[in-house]
This record gives C-alpha cells, structure tokens and sequence, in this order.
C-alpha cells in the first residue's frame, strides 16, 4: 500500500533591500535600542522600498525556491499566497504572482490568517494535492506588514517588517518500503471572539481605508504560549510522535519571549528552535518561511529531520504542521 504524501522540494526567501535597525527607530519615535531588545528581541527589519509590492518579495521568494527544487513555473500547477497585506483588494495576490512567473495556467488565490497564514498554507495546499487538485504548489508568505504600521506608535511600530518565504510542495507516491517523509500532519484553530486583542482598524467595508494596527500586547502575549503549545501537541499526537522527536521548531517570530516561553513549556533545548526574529522582525505571514529558509540555507535542517512549524495570528487564528524533511 501506498501513502500519498506532499513533500517539501525547495524553499526560497526575499527581503528588501532597505534595513531599519532601533538606532534608526530611535529618530523617529521614543523608543531604544535596548527597550526594543529587551521586550521583544528584535534588533532590526526590513522595509520594501516605494513601489515595490508585496507580490514582488512572493516573486523573488518563488523564484529561488524553485531554483532550489530545479523546477521552473511551468512545473507549478497551484500557488497559495499567505498575506495580509496583498497588492489589491482584489485581484488576489497569488494571481499577480502567476503573472509574474509568466504563468497561463494552474489555479492560484490567497490566504488570510494574519500570521498563522503560511502554516494555513501548507495545510491547504497538502489537503489540495491529497485530493487530486494538483501535483505541485508554490507556497508563499509575503508581507509589506510596514505599510499597515503607525510610525508614531511605539508600542507597534517596532515589531514588524517585509519579507517573503517560500516553499514548493509535490505530492508523492510513497510504498512500503520507503521512509516516510513530507507533511504527516497539520492542526489549525481559531477564536474570533479575540479579534479585537490584535487587528486593523479599516477595511474595505467597514471604512474604506487600509487602517493600523493595534494590538494589546499583554492580552496576546497571556494568550500565545497556551495556543502554540496546543496546537504543536496536536500535530504530533495526529502523527505518532512526542516532543522528544522533533529535530527542529520552526515556530512564528514575534516576540524572542514568547518563542522562548513555547520551546520552554514543550521541553525543548534552546539549539533546537529556529530564531530570526532578531533580524527579521515579525513579518507575520512572512515569518515561519523566512525561519525555515533561513535553517535549511545554512546546513541546520537536513533530510530526515522531523519539523515543527508554528504560528499564532490576529483572529485570533493559530496552527501547526509537522513536517518529515
């Protein structure tokens, strides 16, 4: 008997050319350095220059996933863009994406689950290729999350940053004999009644406007270590597996104490999570596939390891997908 099994063939990441560190956060609002590493452990973020859309940093991410797959665009036939922040109300951002890879075909939309979105992604894409609609995704967080910001606000406008990740996924045949790998499990949740904990104030029917964000930062923080840890202990009991086996945590970079304050609940030594907040920012759906290619580039993740990925979201949504690399 065969397992049908969406496999992870190349990752890939874009980031503006623009970096904004706290020095340079210190000219512009009252905050410093050291407040800004000591509540969240950020030291620095990038920013999309004028002009340049979010479906330009998904663009940059896709190509070099592909190139790592060895795929071109003509090998795609889905592309699920995680945004919160696409070029346009509408067209989707996905679609935009499609056109800049030169594609006539395939099928391609958007997602939106604020930072949870390219875990909610992955989940759709692999529930998708299960199902017969499609044999590989490109799989894309892309955010120009600077654009939602207050630049006056310091309790926010220090948080966040542009960037995109990207991975293409591959439905596989897998018998008997061969070793499991791919996307074994996903869990996804959500509770709206905590939509007003972290939001924008706008939108196209409600103002007509784009809005900021506001977020209470204690409500959210209270709320995230419980979230994560029960959506990651649902993943892995879906699978067969226990905390003790995950090579690697790849959780969503928001907060260096709330990620510090997951791994520590689920018993995990510090050299198995994946950090990048600390020069990446929070670029909600931007954030997880920005940490994954980060530790696939530079040697940390390798075929055969076990992967959690992690996010939590304004919705509030949050999610968890265990991966076999």
């Amino acid at each position: 008997m065969t397992r049908t099994r969406s496999i992870i063939r190349g990752v890939g990441s874009y980031l503006p050319e623009k970096v904004l560190t706290n020095a340079d956060l210190e000219k512009i609002v009252d905050t410093s350095d050291e407040w800004i590493q000591q509540r969240v452990g950020i030291k620095q973020r990038y920013i999309a220059a004028e002009g340049q859309f979010t479906s330009d940093l998904a663009v940059g991410a896709a190509r070099q996933a592909l190139d790592d797959a060895g795929l071109t665009p003509d090998d795609i036939d889905l592309i699920v863009v995680a945004t919160t922040t696409p070029d346009y109300t509408f067209p989707a951002a996905a679609t935009l994406v499609q056109m800049k890879l030169g594609m006539h075909h395939g099928m391609a939309f958007d997602i939106q689950a604020v930072c949870s979105g390219f875990v909610y992604a992955v989940a759709t894409a692999d529930s998708y290729m299960k199902n017969g609609l499609g044999n590989r995704a490109l799989v894309i967080g892309a955010e120009t999350f600077s654009r939602l910001l207050d630049w006056t606000d310091r309790s926010t406008c220090v948080l966040f940053g542009d960037g995109a990740g990207a991975v293409v996924m591959e439905k596989v045949e897998l018998g008997d004999d061969e070793p499991d790998r791919g996307v074994l499990s996903n869990a996804l949740r959500s509770d709206g009644h905590h939509w007003d904990k972290l939001y924008v104030d706008g939108g196209p029917s409600s103002t007509g406007t784009t809005g900021h964000v506001h977020m209470q930062g204690p409500e959210v923080f209270r709320h995230a270590v419980g979230k994560i840890t029960d959506v990651v202990y649902a993943a892995l009991e879906q699978a067969g597996y226990t905390t003790d086996d995950l090579d690697w945590f790849v959780p969503h970079q928001a907060n260096r104490r709330i990620i510090d304050g997951a791994g520590a609940k689920l018993g995990l030594p510090p050299e198995k999570v994946v950090i990048t907040v600390d020069r990446h920012a929070n670029t909600s759906a931007a954030s997880v596939p920005l940490a994954l290619s980060a530790a696939v580039a530079d040697g940390r993740i390798k075929r055969g390891d076990l992967v959690m990925l992690e996010a939590m979201g304004g919705g509030f949504t949050w999610g968890a997908s265990l991966i076999r690399w």
